[in-house]
């Protein structure tokens, strides 16, 4: 089974934080952030990823150090749960509605964790959310799992919409990228022979 487990505590959050791979999308989320839950559960199910976070985090503050730390924590969970990469597609992609809103994602399973980042959200806030930690979360997270991830936004107007669709799309290419070819189950896919 391709799994990990985290734990991550500072002075600003305490995170725990369960992911498997090969899962059948069931989420048990509770971070002190209801938007981020939100995300986090539907990224679960639309990757087929099984997932638990919990994190108690001084959000009296504000929503960053929590945001910031779960995308620190469920990047190491996938370079955890991923090994040596031996077996993956390693590349998955994306292109998914959601009413107005159109996103793109695409993630090559490098090494490299490199953040390409294209959305334009109109507003500051969905809820209590600042929508600018969509940003920090998916630069902690392509860092700390050592990925590059193009996000771009071809379409949308409501900020909900782009970033649940951007969600979901990651989700969908992560579920590609991490899956198992069988035609080269025992191969690293790369000419380097590591990745």
């Amino acid at each position: 089974m391709r799994t990990a487990a985290m734990n991550r505590t500072t002075a600003e959050t305490d995170i725990s934080l369960t992911l498997e791979l090969d899962g059948t999308g069931v989420s048990q989320v509770d971070t002190g952030c209801g938007f981020l839950d939100h995300m986090l559960t539907l990224f679960a199910r639309h990757g087929r990823f099984d997932l638990q976070v919990t994190c108690k985090g001084d959000t009296y503050v504000d929503d960053h150090h929590t945001v910031e730390d779960i995308g620190i924590c469920l990047g190491d969970a996938f370079a955890q749960a991923l090994g040596e990469k031996r077996g993956i597609r390693r590349y998955g992609s994306s292109i998914l509605p959601m009413d107005e809103a159109l996103l793109l994602t695409a993630v090559d399973i490098s090494g490299r964790g490199m953040l390409c980042y294209g959305l334009d959200i109109p507003t500051e806030k969905v809820g209590t959310f600042d929508t600018e930690l969509t940003e920090e979360f998916l630069v902690a997270f392509t860092r700390r799992a050592d990925m590059t991830v193009h996000v771009r936004q071809l379409a949308g107007s409501n900020s909900h919409h782009i970033i649940e669709g951007m969600f979901k799309s990651l989700a969908r290419t992560l579920r590609e990228a991490v899956s198992i070819d069988p035609d080269f189950a025992n191969e690293i896919p790369s000419t380097k022979g590591v990745l």
